[in-house]
């Protein structure tokens, strides 16, 4: 059986001292203080407004896009998203994730006269590539956070572990020789 735990703290020290805080503390690796541990159900507070939520359920698929496989939103990374920083985050670690999307959408609003949840994937993907070279308000920081949010929530679901990748509970045996070429997906245990 899968531990998304487990999967979890492997995923953080990806990004090393990087690491989003929020992410940080569900894996563990950092004190939580007062934060609640809690696993799963719905989350202990409501972050985001409608308007919010559905935002960052279309930023979440333009992140991690269905392709052959699921994407973001099959794999549950919006709720994810909003249980982390309810039930993991402090009131300055949701604040980027906030603005952010407020800068997003005042920006979709000033390029292309409309709401950034209306927007086309492609005008999303290019507000997305705005925030990540820092051409928004804090856009820096709020991509990364929720970059890391995002790809942390996808390879740690189901979805992520046993179809983007090859979920294998224990390890076969060591093979130096095994041709590159018959490479298919990447392990995960």
């Amino acid at each position: 059986m899968m531990d998304r735990r487990n999967a979890l703290a492997g995923m953080v020290a990806l990004f090393g001292a990087q690491v989003f805080a929020p992410l940080a503390r569900a894996a563990g690796l950092a004190p939580a203080g007062a934060i609640p541990v809690i696993d799963q159900g719905v989350p202990s507070l409501q972050v985001f407004t409608p308007y919010q939520r559905a935002l960052m359920t279309v930023l979440c698929e333009r992140i991690i896009p269905t392709t052959d496989t699921p994407g973001a939103i099959a794999a549950g990374v919006p709720m994810y998203v909003e249980k982390l920083l309810a039930d993991w985050a402090v009131a300055e670690d949701r604040e980027p994730i906030l603005s952010g999307l407020a800068e997003i959408d005042a920006r979709s609003w000033q390029d292309y006269r409309l709401p950034a949840v209306k927007a086309k994937p492609e005008q999303q993907d290019a507000l997305l590539t705005l925030a990540m070279n820092d051409e928004l308000p804090d856009g820096e920081e709020f991509f990364k956070a929720f970059r890391q949010m995002v790809v942390v929530g996808y390879y740690t679901s189901e979805i992520g572990i046993t179809q983007e990748r090859e979920y294998l509970p224990v390890p076969g045996e060591y093979n130096g020789a095994f041709p590159y070429s018959q490479v298919n997906k990447v392990y995960s245990a």
